[in-house]
């Protein structure tokens, strides 16, 4: 048996606690890395520069879209800078959490509007109307939100995170998507905190997304949840149908229509719109319009105050069993090309409207029966006038699209190209 002496017993335990150090070292930097956590420049989380956007309010030759599509939130500077940020008390899912807030909270408005009313003696007054969300897209005052936040509104204020309240005007409209442009005009000193555009067609049922908005006048309040379905064909408040719409289990309750759907990099990939709910509050499932859909959206409604879009030049009335059986159709689904417009597309594609006269609705209208019956659109099929409305609301003038009609009891396909 051999024995050690306590010199060597006392070297031996100093060696093996260096050991032990060393070996904690190394796993908690692999750990570092492989996490991608990184606390000077948030790499990890593809933020963006903020060099960019303190250019944003100064380029003037660039258009509107231009400018809000090279937007980068300066806030992840901001975060990024705190040194008494300390990673190491919270989780990664946390640390994406605060970050995504940081960088985003002071970007979501609280949107109140007044509405018009009249009195007993049909004199008007002005009464508090609804509110809602909205999304800061361009230092210059520019804020995207719901067409349904502010429809009918006589006036529209804008609260922002400091507490200060300015009117705002609306830029432009568009039913189909249900999305509106905004714009308030901020002090010459304020430094805006903005929100960019990510991609919704690149989004994955299961991937973690953030809402932040005003639900119950609560102002930038974040609730965190999973992409829970793609591709959604959702009829909003507006009777239109909006197709891809992004699925999610985040709460999103009344106040939160118009704020932003954001990824973990704080990138804006949907617009919360509406909720599925028997009681009218969240249910766990919400949704938003999707990004790209916005993108398109924005572009035009900068620039020219609405949406271009692509239309068929003709007179189209919703079909149903009743016309159907008098007309003689074979179908009671689709939409009825009462008219043509002459030498227009869908004359020039060889589209037919109806020859016998009859009155509609009121009696004051009159269709013509026996027109072509569109059921299809490229892939798309119609059954309705949202259905049409909705294949057609992303085609642009100039697109060329296939149109399935019925004819004497037999399917035609027909090309058309789309006018303005």
């Amino acid at each position: 048996m051999k024995l050690y002496s306590r010199v060597q017993v006392v070297k031996l335990s100093i060696i093996i606690f260096v050991l032990a150090v060393f070996l904690t070292s190394m796993m908690f930097l692999a750990c570092s890395k492989k996490s991608g956590i990184k606390t000077e420049n948030n790499s990890s989380f593809d933020s963006n520069s903020s060099d960019k956007s303190a250019e944003l309010g100064e380029t003037k030759n660039k258009s509107h879209l231009e400018s809000i599509l090279e937007t980068n939130d300066s806030s992840s500077q901001k975060f990024s800078d705190n040194g008494d940020f300390d990673f190491s008390s919270y989780s990664q899912e946390e640390v994406q959490n605060i970050y995504v807030y940081e960088m985003c909270n002071e970007a979501v408005v609280n949107i109140t509007t007044k509405v018009m009313n009249y009195n007993w003696f049909l004199e008007p007054y002005v009464q508090d109307g609804g509110s809602g969300s909205g999304s800061i897209i361009d230092k210059r005052g520019y804020i995207l939100t719901n067409v349904h936040v502010i429809q009918g509104a006589s006036e529209i204020y804008v609260s922002l995170h400091d507490g200060s309240q300015y009117k705002a005007e609306v830029v432009g409209t568009d039913l189909d998507s249900d999305l509106a442009v905004i714009k308030f005009e901020p002090p010459k000193n304020m430094e805006l905190q903005t929100i960019s555009f990510g991609k919704s067609e690149d989004l994955k049922v299961g991937q973690r997304v953030i809402a932040i908005g005003n639900p119950f006048g609560l102002e930038r309040t974040m609730t965190t949840g999973i992409v829970s379905g793609l591709g959604r064909p959702i009829q909003n408040s507006n009777q239109r149908i909006i197709r891809n719409m992004v699925q999610t289990d985040a709460a999103i309750n009344p106040g939160n229509s118009g704020g932003p759907l954001l990824d973990t990099a704080g990138r804006m990939i949907g617009i919360n719109t509406m909720i599925k709910s028997s009681s009218g509050s969240s249910a766990g499932v919400g949704f938003a319009v999707p990004s790209e859909t916005a993108v398109r959206v924005v572009a035009d409604l900068l620039e020219y105050g609405e949406v271009r879009r692509g239309v068929i030049q003709a007179n189209i009335i919703q079909l149903n069993k009743r016309i159907a059986q008098y007309a003689g159709y074979d179908i009671s689904q689709g939409v009825m090309i009462s008219e043509v417009t002459e030498n227009g597309n869908a004359q020039k594609a060889g589209l037919c409207g109806g020859s016998e006269a009859a009155y509609y609705g009121s009696r004051r209208d009159i269709i013509y029966l026996g027109g072509d019956v569109i059921i299809k659109i490229d892939n798309i099929e119609v059954n309705s006038l949202a259905d049409y409305y909705s294949a057609l609301e992303s085609k642009r003038p100039g697109d060329s699209v296939m149109v399935t009609v019925r004819r004497n009891k037999k399917n035609i396909q027909m090309r058309v190209v789309l006018a303005e």
